[in-house]
């Protein structure tokens, strides 16, 4: 895949008219906000786009902790090792076609809830991780549906309105029309469910229905105990792709190729995203680490060679920043706690230092980790960063500017025909 894909959403975007909403779903006038009601009461799923910002605060907002999304935009097997380890699982979205409808007939399960597949595939990944902490809703829903079947426990997750909340919160902030809010996109849903119900019954589709952009769908893959599984919402059954042999990416890759194959040169029908440990569960440890030693070795210098903080040399030790940009203490900033400090030892290494009397070699391995502790704050800070990012774009996501953007647009219709 050479190309960045661009980003995509679950379920087809039909457009609706104020003339089709549904006056026993919402009541009051379609263009005000979504409430709290309104939501509770409304019992389907809004489609969301292939961001990994958005992917990443859901799985905050569903409480698992340590895990992060990531977009994948090559399965060259050089970009692939860039990726951090462990990866728990791919999401693969792809556009949906007419053959695969014809086969969803046959193989989905009754009562499989249109759009949810988001949702399902994050799931589907993280509920198989026995590492993840899900938080107590999730976990509570693992414990609960230990025992059912994937389509009892696909209904399930239908009917779970916490998922279903963190789910929505996500619906698109606009349609192909001026109609601007999250109501919008849930009547568009409903719009959805009502074309799709007059199709199946042989009743011939309108030139909008027929014109309206085709619907994409999640799918993920993962190892689950040695064994590679491709977990579809829609089939009855994961499918087994063979015992793991090595790099278990590489044996998930045709499966995917194959998929992306049936599409035209140019044509960018699909996305790649990965679930993968949380960088910083690895980098902030290793700061706690490198401050313990540096710590260490400067206590022993303490003592074998008095005065030797005035002979360092600040262009090479990494210190050229100054003695304040050398972290030795908890610092918040980096979510380096005291804690964490007196839970970490240094290394063999250190200690055979510190039980040494040569003082240069004890100040030449504290000038290596100087530097390792400046790429360490780097790398700590571009997560943090991004992290920060993906909340301002959820938050930017979930603010309904429907109300507003509807008075904006009778604003200026009042003032046109008022100077026309």
């Amino acid at each position: 895949m050479a190309k960045r894909s661009t980003r995509r959403r679950v379920g087809s975007s039909s457009t609706i008219s104020n003339a089709t909403l549904s006056e026993k779903t919402f009541p009051r006038d379609p263009s005000a906000p979504a409430t709290t009601e309104d939501k509770q009461n409304w019992k389907g799923f809004c489609e969301i786009e292939s961001e990994p910002a958005f992917f990443n605060i859901m799985l905050k907002n569903f409480g698992v902790q340590g895990v992060k999304v990531q977009e994948i935009v090559s399965l060259d097997d050089e970009l692939l090792t860039f990726l951090p380890r462990p990866v728990y699982g791919l999401i693969f979205l792809f556009k949906w076609i007419e053959e695969d409808s014809e086969k969803q007939e046959q193989s989905c399960p009754e009562g499989t809830i249109n759009n949810a597949c988001a949702s399902v595939a994050l799931l589907n990944i993280v509920n198989n991780v026995p590492s993840i902490d899900l938080g107590e809703s999730l976990q509570g829903f693992k414990v609960f549906t230990a025992n059912f079947t994937p389509a009892l426990r696909g209904d399930a997750i239908g009917n779970f309105d916490f998922v279903k909340e963190v789910h929505n919160s996500f619906a698109r902030q606009k349609t192909k029309t001026l109609s601007i809010g999250r109501k919008m996109d849930m009547l568009n849903a409903d719009l959805l469910l009502k074309n799709e119900a007059t199709a199946k019954k042989g009743k011939r589709r309108t030139a909008d229905e027929g014109e309206s952009e085709g619907g994409f769908h999640f799918i993920a893959f993962m190892p689950i105990d040695d064994q590679l599984w491709k977990l579809d919402g829609l089939e009855r059954q994961p499918m087994c792709l063979g015992s793991v042999q090595g790099d278990w990416l590489s044996q998930a890759k045709p499966d995917i190729e194959a998929r992306m194959a049936r599409y035209e040169e140019g044509q960018i029908e699909f996305a790649i995203l990965s679930l993968v440990r949380d960088p910083l569960l690895k980098m902030v440890p290793a700061l706690a680490r490198n401050v313990k030693a540096i710590n260490a070795l400067s206590t022993r210098l303490d003592i074998i060679k008095p005065g030797w903080r005035s002979y360092l040399d600040f262009s090479t030790n990494g210190e050229n920043a100054g003695a304040g940009s050398l972290i030795d203490n908890p610092n918040l900033a980096y979510g380096l706690t005291q804690e964490m400090l007196d839970q970490v030892e240094p290394s063999q290494a250190v200690m055979d230092l510190c039980h040494g009397d040569v003082a240069s070699d004890i100040l030449g391995h504290r000038e290596q980790l100087v530097a390792t502790q400046v790429g360490l704050r780097m790398s700590i800070k571009d997560e943090i960063q991004s992290n920060q990012s993906d909340e301002e774009r959820a938050s930017a996501r979930t603010c309904d500017y429907g109300a507003r953007m509807q008075n904006f647009v009778r604003r200026v219709k009042k003032q046109s025909l008022q100077e026309a």
